[in-house]
């Protein structure tokens, strides 16, 4: 009887030590992210032609961040000042110089903006008039010349950055202004920096509503997933994108904190 306890003990002894051994077994580690790993193609929006639309004036309570005359309400990305070229009643990005931010925070607003693809682009997907509108300076509205050009959807013009494409293809041909009114609701954030309320966005492009009451799932980046990054009040950001395309154009932008 003695040897059979013997017996047992030893067994449960080397089940410890197996199992002591299995916590401490090395496992493959996730694949590097790569930037085509959270792109996707398909199903592509169906295409809406936009109808006519004239240039509108601000709201008498809008705050004007750029009225055609000059860039007073930005500063360049690093705190200096806003050179991007201003001619016409028109701002072009100069990508040389990189860029430009609102002088002014905003929580949850209404943002007004036109944007215009030269006429005679050059380039396709991501390389053909690239820029973005990035609100709160965390979260990117893709701006992008997608008139006859695809690209993942999730990248195309009005999606929300590598998350949400958006429901329709709503562009002007090159040389044509384009125009998007955004409805932004800011999140709330809890104590310990994660989100009590993420934020919400609306986007119409020429009259056609590409995102309705969108939920943001988080930062919106280039390589990777979505990040919670806790915040308050943040710039509106326009962006100077690498691209080798011919840079795109901006007027009458205003905006109505909510």
């Amino acid at each position: 009887m003695k040897r059979l306890f013997l017996t047992a003990q030893a067994a449960a002894f080397a089940c410890l030590l197996s199992a002591q051994a299995q916590e401490k077994k090395d496992y493959p580690q996730p694949e590097p992210m790569r930037p085509g790993m959270s792109e996707y193609w398909t199903p592509q929006p169906k295409v809406v032609a936009p109808g006519d639309i004239k240039q509108a004036g601000a709201p008498s309570d809008a705050i004007v961040l750029f009225d055609g005359k000059d860039l007073s309400a930005w500063t360049n990305a690093d705190g200096g000042k806003a050179e991007w070229t201003v001619k016409g009643g028109v701002m072009t990005v100069d990508k040389s110089k990189g860029d430009i931010l609102t002088r002014q925070k905003f929580g949850s607003f209404q943002l007004h903006l036109e944007w215009c693809v030269p006429k005679g682009i050059t380039g396709e997907s991501q390389a053909r008039g690239n820029s973005g509108v990035f609100l709160q300076d965390m979260y990117e509205v893709q701006i992008l010349d997608c008139y006859g050009n695809e690209t993942y959807v999730n990248g195309m013009t009005g999606s929300i950055y590598k998350q949400t494409p958006p429901l329709a293809n709503a562009m002007r041909a090159p040389g044509e202004w384009n125009v998007y009114d955004i409805i932004y609701t800011a999140p709330i954030f809890k104590e310990d920096g994660t989100y009590l309320y993420r934020p919400f966005v609306t986007v119409i492009q020429n009259g056609i509503v590409i995102q309705n009451h969108t939920e943001i799932q988080g930062t919106t980046e280039y390589i990777g997933f979505p990040r919670t990054v806790k915040h308050g009040d943040g710039p509106i950001r326009l962006q100077s994108h690498g691209d080798p395309s011919q840079p795109i154009s901006f007027r009458n932008i205003w905006i109505r904190p909510l």
